[in-house]
């Protein structure tokens, strides 16, 4: 019997376990695209209603706004800086009632 016509034991964990890598990596990477894929499905949509959202200035801050719901949303930091501009009156004390709660 020739050692030529049949590979080692050693040889064939070597292939057993680089397929099993290069299986894991494809897996990895389909798993991440699926992920980006759904992440881009989502992004400037309305987390409310799904529609797409709309993006105005108010007091040199970027807000997004959906224009079905009409709902508002802020992304971080957008908050401190409005509560900066230092407006008051009713929207200022609940901007800065959720403000002091999102703190605690």
């Amino acid at each position: 019997m020739s050692t030529i016509d049949k590979p080692s034991q050693n040889e064939d964990e070597y292939f057993a376990k680089r397929d099993a890598d290069l299986i894991a990596k494809r897996r990895e990477a389909q798993q991440q695209s699926v992920v980006e894929a759904e992440r881009k499905s989502h992004f400037m949509k309305c987390p409310k209603c799904g529609a797409d959202l709309e993006t105005f200035l108010l007091h040199h801050v970027n807000i997004d706004r959906c224009p079905e719901c009409k709902g508002v949303w802020l992304d971080d930091g957008e908050l401190e800086q409005l509560l900066k501009h230092g407006d008051t009156g009713f929207f200022g004390k609940v901007f800065g009632d959720l403000f002091a709660s999102a703190k605690k």
